[in-house]
């Protein structure tokens, strides 16, 4: 087997990883966020999202852990504990608003407003980072801002019920998410400006601190108790948490894998493209329709992406190991 073939068979794992454990951990966020436990008589809804993200950063710690000992063997880090605890809890909020969201709007509104990152990414490293940008940069994330707001244009003509449902609180929260992920971005970009902060070091000390946030979050609260409840009614939640959680933490590892071996710009493509996929998977697997304009909105939206990740990014880019 020739150096090319190798390569290439080895890319296509990588992309079949990232492709099957992030399409599975997709479906599984959907069904718990959005499906009901129980039988016909006692249906209940999945409403613990501290609890949900609280398991799911057990799992990612305990997995970066396996790594940082294993394939991802890194130097000391000398990173502040206040950056990685400010970027946690930022990450932590994050992933609660998304999470919260799909209470609201559908999967496929929520992949497209979240695929609307670069856009607080570009302007908190403006404002905060002094950053500058291409002209290329900035046309490919206009694209991504038309997109979205073509598919999250809401239709006058829609019924007094639908408009009753349709109060922009799942929108406002995937704003939220948005923020706080350009808020992430912005504070992981200081840590490895000031401190070279490794993506190993990072996942795991990100992870812990957001299961220490997210832990007192749940114990205070009272939202653990509930949980555990919850669990014991549906014995099935707890088989269903445990492997969102899984396929979360290994779809890390492909990335990883992918980002190393082949670099951020073949990783960045595959993403985007599993990204499309997912909005396809949960409107055929889960009933969610679309209309033609919110189809026109995905295609733009997924070809700003696509075409930044391809032209736009700089040549000197970070390793990144967030999903």
């Amino acid at each position: 087997m020739t150096a090319n073939t190798h390569n290439n068979t080895k890319l296509i794992i990588c992309a079949l990883g990232i492709f099957v454990c992030y399409f599975y951990f997709a479906m599984l966020q959907e069904k718990i966020t959005r499906g009901v436990y129980g039988d016909d008589n006692k249906n209940e809804k999945f409403t613990y999202m501290f609890a949900l993200v609280f398991f799911q950063c057990i799992v990612n710690y305990l997995f970066a852990k396996l790594l940082l000992l294993t394939v991802m063997k890194e130097n000391d880090d000398s990173t502040k504990t206040i950056y990685y605890a400010t970027s946690a809890l930022t990450y932590l909020l994050g992933m609660v608003s998304s999470n919260m969201a799909l209470r609201f709007v559908s999967y496929p509104t929520q992949v497209v407003g979240k695929a609307g990152k670069p856009i607080p990414v570009m302007l908190l490293g403006v404002l905060l980072g002094k950053k500058t940008y291409s002209m290329k940069k900035y046309l490919f994330t206009f694209m991504i801002v038309a997109g979205v707001i073509l598919f999250m244009f809401k239709d006058g003509k829609a019924s007094a019920a639908k408009q009753a449902e349709q109060t922009g609180f799942g929108e406002i929260l995937i704003v939220l998410s948005l923020t706080m992920d350009g808020l992430t971005s912005a504070v992981q970009e200081r840590m490895r400006a000031e401190h070279k902060s490794s993506s190993g070091h990072m996942m795991l000390n990100m992870n812990f601190w957001s299961m220490v946030f997210s832990g007192l979050v749940i114990a205070i609260s009272g939202e653990l108790f509930e949980f555990v409840k919850f669990i014991q009614r549906h014995p099935n939640s707890l088989l269903h948490i445990m492997s969102f959680s899984i396929a979360g933490a290994l779809g890390q590892f492909f990335i990883f894998r992918t980002v190393s071996e082949f670099g951020p710009l073949p990783c960045s493509i595959i993403t985007t493209t599993r990204k499309f996929f997912t909005v396809l998977g949960s409107v055929l697997l889960f009933g969610n329709s679309l209309l033609p304009r919110q189809w026109l909105g995905t295609l733009i939206v997924f070809s700003g992406l696509f075409l930044d990740a391809v032209y736009g990014r700089n040549k000197n880019i970070k390793k990144d190991i967030s999903k």
